[in-house]
């Protein structure tokens, strides 16, 4: 993917737009997780209702640092070992995250992503992004671009084409503070 694709898709993300891109295994629809405006139409567009929560995704740690507080050492240990990967922990989130962010938890789903696309897409973003399955909740997430285009035809602003990583499954997701695995 060259940068006009990366700018094109940040310059959406300014705005408040919505956007698809490739992850591990699905393709993701992302916003700013900054712009209540952008996240209350990403939740509407999925169908999805708020107190669900939603995951965000990053280049790196410190793109998603300003959303959590600190981790014990311990904890960075065990998540840090799977990352940059497929493994999205619940992590203690401050206080002041917003609600649409967290849902009805004092925890943030996040994830150091491993696909090479998103790491460049989180880059130019220069932050984390909100990253939820291509889908209308309840139905299979699309894996390709095309999907993405028959399921959401004209409401979304950009889709950054690509190929996802090849895993089967979405990501897994593990709760930091008891090592449980919520989904595998």
């Amino acid at each position: 993917m060259n940068n006009w694709h990366l700018r094109q898709a940040v310059r959406h993300l300014a705005v408040g737009g919505i956007i698809a891109y490739p992850t591990e295994a699905i393709f993701g629809l992302g916003c700013d997780p900054n712009n209540a405006l952008a996240v209350a139409s990403l939740l509407a567009l999925k169908q999805r209702p708020w107190q669900k929560g939603l995951i965000l995704i990053a280049a790196n740690y410190a793109q998603l640092a300003p959303f959590l507080k600190p981790l014990t050492l311990s904890i960075q240990e065990r998540v840090f070992a799977t990352w940059p990967g497929a493994v999205t922990w619940l992590l203690p989130s401050k206080p002041e995250v917003p609600h649409w962010l967290t849902g009805k938890s004092n925890k943030l789903a996040v994830r150091v992503t491993a696909h090479p696309q998103t790491i460049a897409l989180c880059q130019h973003w220069n932050g984390a992004l909100v990253s939820t399955s291509a889908n209308i909740s309840n139905r299979p997430a699309a894996k390709t671009a095309l999907k993405v285009q028959q399921i959401f035809s004209h409401n979304l602003d950009y889709i950054v084409h690509g190929s996802t990583g090849g895993r089967r499954c979405p990501s897994e997701i593990r709760d930091a503070l008891t090592n449980r695995v919520l989904r595998v």
